[in-house]
């Protein structure tokens, strides 16, 4: 089996330190991930000004199909995601596919559901911010899984997100353990 493909999807002010987490425990695993910058500039700025520069620009990638790709948070960086029309397609693109919609923190509700692209499906977000939805199921817990979307509540949750995310990419199982054993997660 190939290695899956993962995107995590970049726009400015998104949340550093959960697209970094994710990353870093993915690529832990062989995971291919691509940081793809949703706008012209390659080098994105996150939440508390720390300048990423991405694999690849967006338009770049956009009919490219990943095996997950990954809206991480920031409330700036949600914002962004969720009014660029490239990035909506993008995610329409890979749901209509069945491939992992995987947001985390804010995005579920300032991405998604901002977009009608929760389908009822459950998800979870952080703090109160479902009451801002206008679509979906929220359930209280730390990660939430329903048909292909799989959501997370907050930067907390980073390593058991991304590690549950690899079991779901059907990773063998004793190595994602092994792997989060090495660092000392729980997942």
């Amino acid at each position: 089996m190939n290695n899956p493909k993962v995107a995590i999807l970049l726009a400015e002010g998104f949340e550093e330190a959960e697209a970094i987490i994710i990353f870093n425990a993915l690529r832990r695993v062989k995971i291919n991930v691509d940081l793809l910058a949703c706008q012209d500039n390659i080098v994105v700025t996150s939440y508390h000004n720390i300048d990423i520069k991405a694999h690849a620009l967006l338009k770049e990638k956009e009919t490219t199909l990943y095996d997950a790709i990954i809206l991480p948070g920031g409330p700036d960086g949600t914002i962004n995601l969720g009014k660029n029309p490239d990035v909506i397609t993008f995610i329409q693109l890979h749901d209509k596919a069945g491939k992992w919609i995987c947001p985390i923190c804010s995005a579920a509700v300032k991405v998604l559901s901002k977009n009608n692209l929760l389908h009822g499906r459950r998800y979870v977000c952080s703090g109160d911010l479902y009451k801002l939805a206008n679509d979906g199921v929220y359930v209280d817990q730390d990660v939430v899984l329903d048909e292909n979307l799989f959501s997370g509540k907050g930067l907390g949750i980073a390593f058991k997100f991304a590690f549950t995310l690899a079991e779901l990419l059907q990773l063998d199982k004793k190595e994602v353990r092994f792997q989060a054993e090495h660092i000392y997660i729980t997942y």
